[in-house]
């Protein structure tokens, strides 16, 4: 059993007027939990350390998927191909931020992997900052936090100057080069996390702008522009599967973009790779029995209990479990139905003394950097709640 302590929650007002908008769901409960996950010293090393182990293993098997063709069993649609292997054969289209969801990791019960969040990961806001703020709140060592994921973005801003480790030199690389945030109108999580991003950017020291996508000018030979102005990087909170499907034209024209050197996209193409549930049976079949790895196949486990995910889908929606007899136990709803499946052994989460389920979110940002969870059902989906730690 984990142990949870109490806390005095952030109250709404003071949440609204730091943009952090989406603090209550639509049936009226609060989105941030009251309480904070006790996590020990050791048990956030072990965090760490696995995220790190985790994304050495997909780069990898994206390696793997590249070198031999293998895009049709992850998933990647056929026109954004060529831009994911234009992104990464080349240094400068640099992964800015991601989020490895995993299970287990307290009350002894091994760290497993559940999925990448590496192309659009939300919960930056909430870990970045409200779990801190509560830990400060509550007159708590605000250091007591598995979390720099706030500077963390900030040096890997620079690392797209520096292309390196150290970002010490970013003020003498730096000549200008514009960073333009982008989310689709309409939704105010999305806005107000890009927001965040654009802030931290400038700090980093780079010159900024944010437009909504239906505001951004896109040329295949000039590039990004918004207000007459060129932008050499474009930072957009939307999904590459929902542009190659939804707006193949766009797919192409940032293809050309990228091929001419007009622009870099940010997160690159090629963290499609790593977003898409296929990628799971890559590692599978790379690191078979790999302690961090769950079994993981394109057809239901035999005899099995395992859990069904469509290849691209976001927040829990048609989702099942699946029983060893191949009856489904549980299932939710969507609008991804019609993807392409994959399964995944099913693995137990954490759980509290009321049997909610607890999934640890680990940012890296060239390394793993911030711990949050999201705590629900045994399907996690868009109704789950923040939970935020502290270091005992």
């Amino acid at each position: 059993m984990i142990n949870l302590k109490k806390i005095e929650p952030l109250n709404s007002e003071f949440l609204g007027e730091i943009g952090f908008t989406w603090h209550t769901d639509p049936d009226g409960s609060d989105y941030v939990a009251d309480e904070l996950v006790e996590v020990s010293e050791a048990q956030a090393e072990a965090y760490y350390n696995a995220a790190n182990e985790l994304y050495d293993m997909f780069v990898a098997a994206a390696q793997h998927v590249i070198d031999n063709n293998l895009y049709h069993e992850v998933g990647i649609p056929f026109n954004l191909v060529d831009l994911v292997r234009e992104s990464w054969e080349n240094d400068v289209h640099w992964h800015l931020y991601g989020r490895f969801d995993l299970a287990g990791g307290l009350d002894g019960k091994p760290i497993k992997l559940i999925e990448f969040n590496a192309d659009t990961p939300t919960a930056v806001f909430e870990t970045a900052i409200i779990q801190w703020a509560a830990l400060k709140f509550n007159r708590m060592d605000e250091s007591a936090q598995f979390n720099d994921l706030y500077d963390a973005l900030k040096q890997n801003f620079r690392r797209l100057v520096t292309l390196d480790e150290e970002t010490e030199s970013f003020n003498e690389h730096y000549e200008g080069w514009k960073i333009l945030f982008s989310s689709i109108a309409g939704s105010s999580e999305d806005e107000q996390t890009v927001k965040l991003l654009q802030y931290i950017a400038e700090e980093a020291g780079f010159h900024t702008a944010f437009a909504y996508v239906d505001e951004v000018v896109f040329n295949d030979e000039e590039g990004v522009f918004f207000d007459g102005e060129n932008y050499e990087y474009w930072f957009k909170l939307v999904p590459w599967e929902d542009i190659a499907v939804e707006e193949g034209e766009l797919a192409i024209i940032l293809k050309n973009i990228v091929q001419n050197q007009k622009a870099i996209i940010l997160n690159p193409a090629y963290t499609l790779l790593f977003q898409s549930k296929g990628i799971l049976k890559i590692l599978w079949d790379l690191y078979p029995n790999h302690p961090l790895l769950l079994q993981a196949s394109d057809k239901p486990i035999a005899g099995k209990k395992c859990v069904k995910k469509p290849v691209f889908g976001r927040e829990g929606a048609n989702v099942s479990v699946i029983e060893a007899d191949g009856s489904i136990s549980s299932q939710n709803g969507g609008d991804y139905g019609q993807n392409r499946a994959i399964y995944q052994e099913f693995y137990e989460f954490n759980k509290d003394a009321a049997n909610n389920s607890y999934q640890a979110g680990v940012f890296f940002a060239y390394e793993a950097c911030a711990l949050g969870y999201r705590r629900g059902g045994e399907i996690l989906d868009n109704y789950s709640k923040f939970v935020g730690h502290f270091i005992k």
